[in-house]
């Protein structure tokens, strides 16, 4: 087996806290390239462009993420059945959830694609879009779509190699796509003025570069489980251990999604300047949110490990550490985008007025915001054992159903942007107090006090 994917890899021996900080300081990394890859566009749009451009491709976005967050779900089968056998160092299993990702990658890009390109007209008159914005929106969502094959390989082929063991190469080659996207954006709307479409063909070049990188990883893997051309085909018994796995996952993230579509609908029935700044602030949002989610991957891959070795002490341990480092983490970031939050906005857009009701935004939800932490350590760390259906129906129920309601409700009380930012925070905790009581009482990690206690 090669070095790289070896002990220094493996997260079921040596110490937890060292380990876990190793394993995360990559995924944090990758979501602040991340958050460069879903800001880049929109700084060269908020300053080559106006504040109509700004809206259709922040608008675009959520109508994105909806429908691509469904197969990224389902990606997340394929990554705690390959830690589950990384664990049990299993590489036949492995060897089998790489191949057969590969065809659902190829079948997923498909569908996404023909729904992109013909549901964008539908989907951003629903969303209540402002008809004048709406030919810059539905411009930018069909040429994003050409990219969707790139982005499924992308996140599924990444999901794999952390769960692997090895976060650092995925964050690499993001990286490398980063940089591409920020020399793309340049070209495509500076140089050539293409417009909102020129940051879609951006997205293109640089999530097929990472794309690439990554399928290139695969094959350079140990002989036992590497991806190769002549191997590719369905397991039809571990696919079904993908979707029993991930469906439930997919469907929690589109859904997620989807009520965040509600909630934009609700937004854009405000003022356009209330509509920007809610743009600006669900950019300025994720360098608060990727590192969490990124310690939420990392909970997950821990705990697969772990299970699929059967030291469910150490999976324990490992929860706790992954909460401690999230709180920390969150915090310590909240605290600073409150110091710097005027150069930081500044950043995607100039309008004074748009950034000084995103400012009232950030008052009212990131102060509560190190909440998310234990909504994502425990629901990753349940998807880790293998279990993803109580996740899905504690989400669904609170952060859709009752985000929903309750914005609904506010609208009709306070029909401001401050209304509608009241509702995060209560729905986080909402979620996070169901998410905590369905792992404490029915998590099988407990169920198996008695059985190996292994923990370094």
């Amino acid at each position: 087996m090669q070095k790289s994917l070896t002990k220094e890899n493996r997260l079921t021996e040596g110490n937890i806290w060292k380990q876990i900080i190793v394993f995360v300081l990559p995924l944090l990394a990758s979501s602040l390239i991340q958050q460069l890859y879903n800001t880049v566009d929109l700084i060269f749009v908020g300053q080559f462009l106006d504040k109509n451009a700004s809206i259709a491709v922040g608008s675009g976005s959520l109508l994105i993420a909806c429908i691509i967050n469904f197969f990224t779900g389902l990606s997340v089968g394929a990554a705690v059945i390959t830690g589950n056998a990384y664990g049990a160092a299993d590489e036949d299993t492995i060897s089998k959830v790489i191949h057969t990702s590969v065809i659902m990658s190829l079948f997923a890009g498909i569908v996404l694609a023909i729904i992109g390109v013909a549901g964008a007209p539908v989907f951003l008159v629903w969303s209540k879009i402002p008809s004048e914005i709406l030919p810059l929106g539905v411009t930018y969502i069909r040429i994003y779509f050409l990219s969707i094959f790139s982005i499924v390989f992308f996140n599924m082929n990444s999901g794999i190699l952390r769960a692997l063991g090895d976060s650092r190469m995925p964050m690499i080659y993001q990286l490398i796509g980063g940089i591409t996207n920020i020399f793309a954006n340049y070209l495509f709307i500076a140089v050539l003025e293409l417009g909102v479409a020129g940051a879609a063909y951006a997205t293109l070049a640089s999530q097929t570069v990472a794309a690439v990188l990554t399928v290139r990883k695969l094959t350079k893997l140990p002989d036992g489980y590497r991806l190769k051309i002549k191997k590719i085909k369905a397991d039809m018994q571990i696919l079904g251990r993908i979707i029993k796995i991930g469906f439930p996952t997919g469907i929690q993230s589109m859904v997620l999604t989807f009520s965040n579509l509600v909630v934009q609908s609700n937004i854009n029935m405000l003022e356009v300047t209330s509509i920007a700044a809610f743009v600006v602030y669900f950019k300025v949002e994720l360098f608060v949110y990727l590192p969490i989610q990124a310690i939420g991957q990392a909970t997950m891959t821990f705990v697969s490990q772990n299970f699929g070795a059967r030291i469910y002490e150490r999976a324990r341990k490992g929860i706790r550490c992954c909460i401690i480092i999230g709180i920390i983490t969150s915090v310590l970031i909240v605290v600073i985008l409150f110091n710097i939050a005027n150069p930081v906005m500044a950043l995607f857009t100039r309008d004074t007025e748009v950034m000084n009701v995103c400012y009232e935004i950030i008052k009212i939800t990131f102060p509560f915001y190190f909440i998310y932490v234990f909504l994502e350590t425990f629901s990753n760390a349940l998807r880790g054992t293998g279990k993803s259906f109580g996740p899905m129906i504690i989400t669904i129920i609170n952060m859709c159903g009752v985000r929903v309601v309750l914005v609904t409700i506010i609208m009709m009380i306070i029909h401001s942007a401050t209304g509608i930012a009241m509702v995060y925070p209560i729905t986080w905790f909402c979620s996070a107090a169901c998410m905590a009581g369905y792992y404490w009482f029915s998590n099988c990690l407990h169920q198996r006090n008695k059985e190996n206690q292994t923990c370094a």
